[in-house]
């Protein structure tokens, strides 16, 4: 029997992708720093359920494709003084995370 995934991940490891900027009100899992910048997929972490739906009551269980990303320091906060290589790697939700062609398009 074939297995068809429906739900199949959008993005993959290498892939540059935007976090979406938008200011839902409530307490949400991904940082204000780190919206509306550019990171790159590390890793997919497979799909697990959303813990901003949960909170809210708004999940029956269902998954969402959860990423590791990477961004350079320097990008987040310019007046860092590290090294040119340090880097931030989080967690971030599929529904945050916009292609960088979709942006183009706005």
């Amino acid at each position: 029997m074939v297995t068809v995934e429906h739900n199949p991940a959008l993005f993959k490891e290498g892939d540059v992708v935007r976090v979406d900027e938008k200011f839902p009100i409530g307490h949400y899992r991904v940082p204000m720093y780190l919206r509306g910048k550019t990171v790159t997929i590390v890793k997919n972490l497979g799909r697990h359920i959303n813990p901003e739906l949960e909170a809210f009551g708004k999940n029956a269980g269902d998954e969402t494709w959860y990423y590791q990303v990477r961004i350079l320091q320097k990008l987040l906060w310019p007046d860092y003084t590290g090294e040119d290589c340090d880097s931030l790697e989080i967690e971030v939700f599929e529904p945050w995370l916009k292609s960088i062609k979709e942006n183009e398009h706005e």
